[in-house]
């Protein structure tokens, strides 16, 4: 019943918001379908309305980039439930144009913290790769990551980890969780910048990629503060 109005004219302005679901619930005689319409409420009319709206966002392009840092945290959940959501939606359309989709997670750890969005993440890596996608997890909090559940589902589903200097706590951990040797642990072990351990399927590489500061590519993609000060002044 939401998606009549759409699938009768699917034009982008008959696509249903939340408030068309939350009304049909409403007009649900079941004492079910007004718990799960009280449960919406905030979402549709209260303080949390955000995302009962039209999308005024072109997702159009060849790379998009959700930002969600600005979220509340009443919001982040929800937030990054509609973002998934929206990914799957480009997979399941690039898989018809027989495209690949590469989806690039920063901070993953937050998505492991919640159990619906942990769970959703999991159904990602397992199902991503017969669809063409691509998923790939950054994160700097090892240890937050390997304390969900999840993460385990994760790296079976994994072919490439790519490791930097790790801390002595989070080295262990994932030296039992990866299977690395004392040796190849080294060079995790107080490692300078760019220089780390490959895992692609089970080989396990030691590396060093001193990135060239001189280009404009460093000096598009640096995050240190001093750095950016410096690019800022000039």
């Amino acid at each position: 019943l939401v998606y009549q109005t759409y699938l009768n004219d699917p034009r982008p302005e008959n696509m249903p918001i939340l408030e068309d679901l939350y009304n049909l619930l409403r007009a649900q005689e079941e004492k079910e379908a007004q718990y799960i319409a009280t449960a919406l409420e905030i979402y549709v009319t209260g303080s949390l309305n955000v995302f009962n709206h039209q999308s005024n966002v072109d997702i159009n392009n060849r790379i998009v980039c959700y930002d969600i840092k600005e979220l509340g945290k009443q919001l982040k959940k929800i937030g990054m439930l509609v973002v998934q959501d929206q990914v799957w939606n480009r997979v399941t359309i690039n898989r018809a144009a027989h495209k690949s989709t590469r989806y690039y997670i920063d901070e993953m750890h937050l998505l492991l913290k919640e159990e619906q969005t942990a769970a959703y993440t999991v159904e990602i890596w397992k199902r991503f790769r017969k669809w063409g996608g691509i998923p790939t997890g950054i994160t700097q909090n090892v240890k937050d990551l390997l304390s969900s559940r999840e993460v385990e589902n994760i790296f079976e589903n994994s072919d490439f980890v790519y490791m930097l200097n790790q801390a002595g706590g989070d080295r262990q951990i994932l030296a039992k969780q990866l299977g690395i040797s004392t040796h190849q642990l080294s060079y995790v072990t107080h490692s300078g910048e760019g220089e780390g351990l490959l895992f692609y399927g089970s080989t396990i590489l030691p590396f060093v990629d001193h990135f060239p500061k001189n280009t404009e590519l460093y000096r598009i993609m640096t995050t240190k503060p001093q750095e950016l000060k410096k690019k800022e002044d000039e």
